[in-house]
Formats: C-alpha cells, sequence, structure tokens
C-alpha cells in the first residue's frame, strides 16, 4: 500500500507495462462498481490522490509525464468491477498503448512501492 485514507487507496498494480513501471491503482475503500455509481466526495479524493501518486511517481521514476485512465462497462474496456483509476508513469517514445501489460513479481512490485514511498516522504518534507 502507497497511500491510505478514510475513502481511497493507492497501491501497485499487478500488471505493468514494459516501459512503464511503477503503475499505481487508486480504489474507493467502498465497493463501487463504476463511475455511474460512484458518489462525487469519492471522485475528489481519488483526484488528490492520483494527484499525489503523480508527484511521487515522476520523483521516484523520473518519468517525463503522468497519464490517468479509467474504464466504465464492457465497450469501455472495464474487466475489473470495482471502479479504480489507474496513473501510469510515461516516457517519450514508451509504447503504453501499443502493448499489453503482464504480470510482475511480488519483488518487483516492493521495489517499485519502496522508491515511490521514499518520495512520497520527500514530498511530505516539502
Amino acid at each position: 500500500m502507497l497511500l491510505k485514507d478514510d475513502d481511497v487507496t493507492a497501491f501497485i498494480s499487478l500488471h505493468q507495462w514494459p516501459a512503464n513501471k511503477g503503475h499505481v491503482l487508486i480504489v474507493p475503500n467502498l465497493h463501487y462498481e463504476n463511475l455511474y455509481e460512484l458518489p462525487e466526495r469519492y471522485g475528489a479524493a481519488i483526484h488528490r490522490a492520483a494527484r499525489t501518486m503523480a508527484f511521487a511517481l515522476k520523483q521516484a521514476f523520473n518519468c517525463a509525464g503522468i497519464s490517468t485512465r479509467q474504464h466504465n462497462e464492457p465497450a469501455g474496456n472495464q474487466d475489473v468491477w470495482h471502479y479504480h483509476l489507474h496513473v501510469l508513469p510515461r516516457f517519450p517514445d514508451d509504447n503504453l498503448y501499443g502493448c499489453l501489460p503482464s504480470l510482475i513479481s511480488t519483488e518487483e512490485r516492493a521495489e517499485q512501492a519502496r522508491r515511490i514511498r521514499e518520495a512520497l516522504e520527500t514530498l511530505d518534507e516539502q
């Protein structure tokens, strides 16, 4: 876990794109299937967490940018039936949309989480 408050939790995804290490998921702590069910107050909490994660990812992985993604319903490519927001570090020519993610090891997830937590601590000090 990278961040947790009363409303949301952020953690490293099990799935990573090859050139986008540090893929974070942000979820509401209560179950909401998709954006249509998500109360507005959770949207604000998720946005705050995404912004925090964006700053931490830039520091931890020296990425050139950040992308966020969120999917709803089968036609919108939703395949997990609990609302979640993807926060991805981006790099020039990273081919994010041209390849598929794959499972990463527990050790790799732990290392990515360590780097992000260190960045979060630095951000807290500023």
